[in-house]
Parts: C-alpha cells; structure tokens; sequence
C-alpha cells in the first residue's frame, strides 16, 4: 500500500466518526444463524465464552454476543463511535484501542471477533496479535454483510455506485471476505481459514435504506453535496423497483473463522 493510498485508508476509517448515530440507526444488524453458524465453527458455546469484540463500532455486535452469554469486552479506536457505543451499551466494558495492538494480556480470550471491521487492520499485525491473546482453540471470528449482488436491483445499484466513484469504489464492501481470506493465509499463523455464509434480508424505508448506503466510508468522505446529488438519483431508480417505499434489503452475511492451535 502505497502512502497516499494509506492516508486514504485512514481517512475513511475515521471519517465513521462524525456519523456514528446516523451509522447506528441505519446500518443492518446480524441474523442469529451467522451466531450459530460461529458456534459450530469453533466448536465451543458462546455461554461463558470470554470475547474480545474488535472494532465494536456503535455496538451492534458486541450486543449480539452479550445476549448469547458471553462476557465481552469491546474495543474501539474512534472518539464517535466510542460515545455512541457508550449510549447504546453503558454497563457494557469498553478499551479504546485497535486490533493491531491488543491491550489484553496472553492467551486471555475464547474468541476475538471483527464484526464489519477487519478492513481496517494491518492483518500482518493483527493476525499475530489475535493468536497471541487466545487461548489454544480459541477462535479468530471475521464478518460482514455483504450485498448479495446476484439480486438485480442491488447489482444495478452497485454498477451505480461503481460508475460514480470509479476505482474508489472498489472495497465498499464487495470483495473484502475474499481479500481478508487471502490475507489470513497469507499471515500463516494458522493451518485453514474456514468460511461459511448465511443470506438474510430485512424490510426497511427507502429513507433508512438510503442513510444506510450514505454511512459507508465511500459517501462519507466524498463531502454532502456529492452524496446528496447521488442518494437523491438513487432514490427515484429504488421507487421504480419499491414503488412503495418499503425497500427489502439482502444480504450475504460472510464469515471467516480460525482456531488458534
């Protein structure tokens, strides 16, 4: 990665910051199978597990893996994200701090896990930092929602986007399981990456669906004029498909998982 296309990096992952309320209110949660499907996958309950939710963000996964037992503590490098989390979970631990340097002692957690996150990282850094604070057959646990592009409106709304940012298009969110895996493979900490997939939908407003797309890193660096010029297009191709305002959203949510030996 070259400097400026690091200062860009950063940027954007910074740039979540000042929109962590709009980010939490639109943004799409995950399906209880992507959770069973962790579970099997590392072989071990969540119920007492101790995790490590890297890049929590507002707090949407943390949440989930607290209310399946386990004892999260979250950590989180934004000053934004930080208080939104704080409102949305205030009894629930929080360490400012990013997965390329974990503040937690050696082989202290069951699971560490990046829910819409491990983008942000440096995996040559961050793979060993996991592997160092789990305990053998602890599990590394990746994730995201990604769009399912074989559903025609969301491939014409991609194709959409891709031609109005041109190459910073690419990463929005197509292609990052793909890029992590090669990634993990690559760190060789481990043996095998496993993945597993699990496609949910969700209902929503044309408005929520059009304030989720506008929290994405893309939109939230490329200046409010420029997003509300495309989000208001958007909107008039989304009434075509959804001519009643009520968008259903699909979403293949991908996960990567690997056990520390």
């Amino acid at each position: 990665m070259t400097a400026s296309s690091r200062t860009r990096h950063q940027v954007r992952a910074h740039s979540f910051n000042a929109a962590a309320a709009q980010y939490a209110a639109n943004r799409p949660s995950y399906p209880p199978a992507l959770l069973d499907a962790l579970e099997e996958t590392a072989g071990r309950p969540l119920v007492g597990a101790r995790a490590i939710d890297v890049g929590a963000g507002t707090g949407m996964a943390t949440a989930l893996l607290r209310d399946r037992g386990a004892h999260v503590v979250a950590v989180e490098p934004g000053d934004g994200m930080a208080r939104q989390f704080r409102t949305a979970l205030p009894h629930t631990p929080l360490v400012r701090g990013d997965g390329n340097a974990l503040p937690f002692a050696d082989s202290t957690a069951d699971f560490v896990t990046y829910a819409q996150a491990w983008h942000w990282t440096d995996p040559a850094r961050a793979v060993p930092e996991a592997m160092r604070v789990l305990r053998p057959g602890g599990a590394l646990a990746l994730w995201w929602n990604m769009d399912a592009l074989d559903i025609p409106w969301i491939a014409r709304q991609e194709a959409r986007v891709a031609r109005y940012f041109g190459g910073d298009a690419v990463g929005r969110k197509g292609g990052a399981t793909q890029r992590a895996a090669v990634a993990l493979t690559d760190a060789g900490v481990v043996p095998e990456v496993v993945a597993r997939s699990v496609r949910w939908s969700r209902t929503v407003s044309l408005d929520t669906h059009l304030a989720n797309i506008g929290s994405h890193s893309i939109f939230l660096v490329h200046g409010e004029e420029g997003t509300a010029s495309f989000l208001s297009e958007e909107r008039g191709h989304l009434l075509e498909v959804f001519p009643d305002g009520m968008v259903e959203e699909t979403y293949d949510a991908d996960l990567l998982v690997l056990l520390r030996p």
